[in-house]
């Protein structure tokens, strides 16, 4: 399995920005899809953007059009840029990845790494 580690979250007013970044660990970084995931307060776990190997972005519609995935493999880093923040954002946020192609489930994915709070103050 691959170690991530998070980072980037914090206290935020509405319409702010942050970007989370997420390290992985390993030789074959650029042979996995990433994934971010958020998790609220007696919610599920939702996808929230992946980017395939081949950079390839996919977003859920709540955040479309105003978050960014990124992945640098030099670095073995991926990003996410978030702008016009909105509390219903408020969520610890993960960073996950699998083999191969893109997917959408969290259980799909095989590493997790142990999140980063994001807090959007109204």
């Amino acid at each position: 399995q691959v170690q991530l580690v998070e980072s980037g979250g914090g206290l935020v007013q509405a319409g702010g920005s942050l970007r989370l970044s997420c390290a992985a660990s390993g030789r074959t970084f650029s042979r996995y899809a990433m994934g971010w995931f958020r998790q609220a307060p007696g919610k599920e776990r939702e996808f929230v953007a992946a980017i395939s190997r081949g950079g390839t972005p996919s977003y859920a519609d709540s955040v479309k059009g105003r978050f960014t995935i990124s992945r640098d493999n030099t670095r073995n880093r991926v990003y996410l840029q978030m702008n016009s923040l909105k509390p219903e954002d408020t969520a610890v946020y993960y960073c996950a990845t699998r083999p191969n192609v893109v997917a959408f489930d969290p259980p799909q994915y095989d590493s997790w790494g142990q999140g980063t709070q994001v807090t959007v103050s109204s």
